[in-house]
């Protein structure tokens, strides 16, 4: 590659990290490889990454599982909800709103309500049970005023980031209602958007803090400012009941929307779970050009931001030095409780979905342990958890629970050639499915030297892929 190009992909590489590179946006930082080479698991010669639908899927964030081979997968830009059966793409959508497009705007999370559907193990699949117009299905989007993208092309602001909950009737998804209406400004960037249903039926949501930083505005309490406006509903992991409602009068404080707050001091974040063993949260968090983050979320959890990222204190976009002075944070009358992240990387990848394997059909090595994936470097990454689950279980150079080199990362780094990765769930099969941008192309990495890299084309198509043992 001649020096002048690398200097361009360089500058493209630095341009997108100083502008907030840990996004899901259609002009994000990814990077393909022309090859057009497929995912590889690069930590087990046991296991292969399969395709499961190569159909076009536009811009897809989020899916979640009807039943065997039957996927329900969301489309940012589009607002709609795609049914694949068998592989195949439905050709008429379950459900199509108008949804502003902005940056991180859009179709971004779905949950449905069965508690605990699949019997991994044995096979079983009790949603197949019930009928399935019985289900209801949770949607987290940004809804547009008058049409897809007016926010783009006719400067209107949306309408709100709003969970709704549908039903699923004669494969339609109908009778909205709006549970949570929560803001959208002043960027259209970090807005997160990971629903999921916890083991006590409630709903957790991730919102981030929408870009206040990026406009220099005053940041609020729950981004630790003492001085700062109060709460909006933005930068932290919010809790409702399936109905809406605050959830045992809330952790922080009795008055809305303090109340809906499970946590706070959150940049942006796309991923949640709860540890099948303990019954515990963990998140991604995403940095801006550094400290990315895996944690472990008790209720009241204080991430840190805007006065933390990573394990550094944050100001005008640099580290200054190590964080320790927790006097600093807003604690709402010690409410809230700020712990440091249980994995930091030094450098952003772009952290997405985190998932534990609640099954042992790719060996009993793997079963419980915690999947993340990346949407910059085309990475899966495999963590061991320690005897009390409550940290990850981390080898030199590792154990200090900071990856500051790619070489560093070898020990958790499980799959790679996946593209832009979304999402990751667990089948009713037991197995872990993913799903990435741009058909599974291995991304360019910049750390590594003679790669041919371009800069991401924007085509935006995504892939589902299925890891299972090879035979």
């Amino acid at each position: 590659m001649a020096k002048s190009y690398k200097l361009i992909i360089f500058t493209f590489l630095i341009f997108v990290l100083l502008t907030g590179n840990s996004s899901l946006r259609s002009s994000s930082s990814q990077l393909v490889n022309q090859s057009g080479e497929g995912p590889k698991i690069i930590k087990d010669d046991n296991l292969k990454a399969e395709t499961v639908s190569k159909e076009e899927l536009k811009f897809p964030t989020c899916m979640a599982f009807l039943g065997p081979d039957d996927i329900l997968v969301l489309e940012k830009n589009e607002g709609t909800v795609k049914r694949i059966v068998n592989g195949t793409v439905q050709s008429d959508p379950l459900l199509d709103v108008k949804v502003a497009q902005k940056n991180e705007r859009g179709m971004l999370g779905i949950a449905i309500d069965v508690k605990d559907p699949f019997n991994h193990n044995k096979g079983e699949n009790t949603m197949q049970k019930q009928k399935p117009d019985n289900l209801y299905v949770f949607l987290f989007y940004t809804e547009a005023v008058s049409k897809d993208g007016d926010d783009v092309t006719e400067g209107k602001e949306p309408l709100g980031n709003r969970l709704y909950r549908y039903e699923l009737a004669n494969n339609k998804l109908v009778n909205p209602k709006l549970l949570l209406d929560l803001p959208t400004t002043p960027t259209g960037i970090h807005n997160g958007g990971k629903i999921i249903i916890g083991p006590d039926n409630n709903i957790y949501l991730t919102i981030g803090d929408l870009g206040i930083f990026d406009m220099i505005q005053k940041p609020s309490l729950v981004q630790n400012f003492k001085d700062g406006q109060k709460a909006n509903g933005s930068g932290g992991i919010i809790r409702v009941t399936q109905n809406g409602k605050v959830v045992d009068g809330g952790i922080l404080a009795k008055e809305r929307p303090l109340n809906l707050y499970f946590s706070y001091g959150m940049r942006n974040s796309f991923g949640l779970d709860f540890d099948p063993v303990t019954g515990k949260l963990w998140d991604t968090e995403n940095g801006p050009e550094y400290g990315d983050e895996i944690n472990l979320v008790e209720p009241g959890f204080n991430s840190g931001w805007g006065k933390v990222q990573g394990i550094w204190e944050f100001t005008n976009q640099t580290i200054i030095k190590i964080f320790h002075n927790n006097t600093e944070l807003v604690n709402f009358n010690g409410k809230g409780k700020y712990s440091s992240p249980e994995f930091v990387w030094n450098t952003t990848i772009g952290a997405t979905d985190i998932k534990f394997l609640d099954s042992d059909k790719l060996g009993k090595i793997y079963e419980n342990d915690i999947f993340v994936g990346d949407f910059h470097t085309g990475y899966l990454y495999h963590f061991d958890l320690s005897d009390d689950r409550t940290q990850l279980s981390l080898k030199e150079p590792l154990n200090d629970k900071l990856a500051n080199t790619k070489d560093e990362l070898q020990e958790i780094s499980f799959g790679n050639g996946f593209g832009g990765i979304t999402d990751l769930e667990v089948g009713p099969d037991g197995y872990l499915y993913i799903l990435a941008l741009n058909s599974g192309g291995r991304n360019c990495d910049p750390n590594l030297p003679n790669e041919p890299c371009v800069p991401y084309n924007g085509t935006n198509i995504g892939t589902i892929f299925r890891i299972v043992p090879i035979k």
